[in-house]
């Protein structure tokens, strides 16, 4: 049985397949001019053999071109239209000449505080001629530039991390090096979860199910999905999923991070070619490491790089020595649905007509997207009403929209089967616990309507216009905001860390818990506080959150947008969603 570990990415074709198969029908010059009888001719004279591994040019382009073209048509069509809404406006020099000089002062600070005053912290001794164990960089910056903000993360919580959520308050008597709870808690609008459809409940016919299943199966199987770990409920969970995504076979995991870093080194090795998007998550970023493919990164959700990434990969192969060209094993392009940190959704029709054209494989991760857009819920690929038959590896998770906890990738039959046998979360993770997964497939249920009810349908267009709603009132007060229009996670640029720090500690004080983000976790210049909606806010809770942050922009100046803004009220029910 062959596999996506085993079969090359493109066919290889050599001289004999070359002459005696009729299916592949070449064009008569190659994109760069050549004309391929005398390239195939040049290259026998000096290699004897014709062994390219990828097809730059040939009739499979008619198909590329025409996949493009319907793509283009469907998605421009009165009823599925969807033009780039997508904004990552730049800001004023002035703004970015601040930031870089309020680093660097931060920095010499530091610096200047570890030479006078030594780090309160336990030292080690006898380890002469060792190595250090972490480089001295990382912990100067958590010791002298990230302790003077710590407050503002790490925040304990009490409560369901639903559209509410309490928060542990506590102080810091020296200045972030200990911390002390005050006894005290802080109810607050939730605007940090990745609660999308507001299925984190304590109650309801989802954590109905989860309690049944802990009086069935227990708390956890006690093994591996490959030893005694299978129950009858992941089996039904893993059914559903597939059913769900419209795919033949899926397979679960108990953690969504391991569902990235310990699958990938299952499917590719050395030899093998990762084209990745930049923005790409460290999950991806760990499990492509581990798999010891090559890696080429092409810069964000930018198609026509990505097309010049593919065709130098196909041109040169494994070496840039056109003379002894080795094809690579496989190329798979990464991406993913929705971009956590930018809140942009992956070009995904450009890209399935390049993974066609190129013969590449393509690795979706709909962590952020699965259950969040769409018109069914059912991600990036419904979005856009591409076939999820195109994605060779459809991957996600089940901590985001679903309310609960692990991974699955899903595709054709043959491929999960052998992830079965295959997969190193299969293998050696424990079983994803039961009243988890079934959690999960209450979900499941509602998303599809059977239940009986039309409540996940709603919940699904309630987070659409929500995320408008936010988005839309954001632009309007003068904020600078990144990512879609249709993208629930909606990054807000502060830039400075200074502005960070003040902006999360007033909306903590004003009961509206967010999360801020800075260097490294984004670049320098691009310091933003990151906002995630849910279906279960209201609009009441949205416009409390959207007047105390435009006072929070008065007060420390974040109107850096200089794109228009449109003079109309904006009306919660009249916005229109695709439904």
């Amino acid at each position: 049985m062959k596999t996506i570990a085993d079969v090359s990415i493109t066919e290889c074709i050599d001289t004999s397949n070359y002459k005696e198969d009729s299916k592949h029908k070449f064009a008569s010059t190659y994109q760069n001019g050549y004309n391929y009888k005398e390239y195939l001719e040049d290259y026998l004279r000096k290699n004897g053999k014709y062994l390219n591994g990828h097809t730059l040019t040939s009739a499979l382009d008619e198909e590329h071109l025409n996949y493009k073209q319907k793509c283009s048509n469907e998605r421009n069509s009165p009823k599925n239209a969807k033009p780039c809404k997508e904004s990552f406006e730049k800001p004023m020099l002035l703004s970015t000449l601040l930031t870089s000089i309020s680093f660097y002062i931060l920095m010499f600070l530091g610096y200047l505080s570890q030479s006078l005053f030594p780090p309160k912290i336990a030292k080690e001794y006898n380890r002469q001629g060792y190595p250090h164990l972490y480089e001295k960089f990382a912990s100067f910056y958590s010791l002298y530039v990230y302790r003077r903000v710590r407050d503002c993360w790490n925040y304990p919580i009490c409560s369901v991390p639903g559209a509410e959520v309490v928060l542990k308050e506590r102080i810091t008597p020296d200045n972030g090096w200990t911390f002390e709870f005050t006894g005290s808690k802080r109810k607050c609008i939730n605007l940090g979860s990745y609660n999308y459809l507001g299925f984190a409940e304590p109650s309801g016919p989802c954590a109905e199910l989860a309690i049944k299943a802990v009086h069935t199966y227990g708390l956890s199987t006690g093994g591996t999905r490959q030893q005694y770990g299978t129950c009858e409920i992941h089996r039904e969970l893993e059914k559903l999923t597939a059913e769900f995504l419209g795919v033949e076979d899926a397979i679960t995991f108990g953690m969504g991070f391991a569902t990235n870093s310990l699958n990938i080194p299952a499917l590719f090795s050395p030899g093998c070619l990762v084209i990745s998007d930049e923005r790409n998550h460290a999950s991806l970023i760990l499990g492509i490491r581990l798999s010891g493919a090559t890696v080429r990164v092409f810069k964000h959700n930018d198609v026509k790089d990505l097309e010049k990434v593919l065709k130098y990969a196909i041109y040169y192969g494994q070496s840039k020595d056109s003379i002894t060209h080795t094809p690579w094993k496989k190329i798979c392009i990464f991406v993913e649905g929705i971009y956590s940190m930018e809140g942009s959704i992956v070009h995904l029709p450009e890209i399935i007509a390049l993974k066609k054209k190129y013969k590449a494989y393509l690795y979706l991760d709909e962590a952020h997207s699965i259950g969040a857009i769409g018109r069914s819920g059912r991600g990036v690929v419904d979005y856009f009403g591409c076939d999820p038959k195109d994605i060779d590896v459809l991957m996600g998770t089940f901590t985001k929209s679903f309310g609960s906890a692990g991974g699955y990738i899903a595709g054709t039959q043959q491929f999960i089967s052998y992830l079965r046998q295959k997969s190193y979360a299969s293998k050696y993770a424990y079983a994803m616990s039961p009243p988890v997964a079934a959690q999960i497939i209450g979900v499941l249920k509602i998303l599809m309507g059977k239940d009986g009810t039309d409540l996940g349908k709603k919940r699904i267009d309630t987070l659409a216009r929500n995320t408008q709603y936010f988005r839309r009132k954001l632009a309007q007060i003068g904020l600078i905001t990144y990512g879609n229009q249709d993208s629930p996670v909606v990054p807000v640029l502060v830039y400075l860390y200074s502005k960070i720090a003040y902006s999360v500690r007033t909306l903590i004080e004003n009961n509206i818990a967010t999360v801020g983000v800075g260097y490294p976790a984004t670049p320098l210049l691009e310091g933003r506080l990151r906002v995630c909606l849910s279906a279960g806010h209201t609009k009441e809770q949205l416009d409390y959150a959207l007047g105390i942050i435009e006072q929070v922009a008065n007060d420390i100046g974040l109107k850096y947008s200089r794109l228009p803004k449109d003079p109309n009220p904006i009306e919660y029910e009249k916005i229109e969603i695709n439904s």
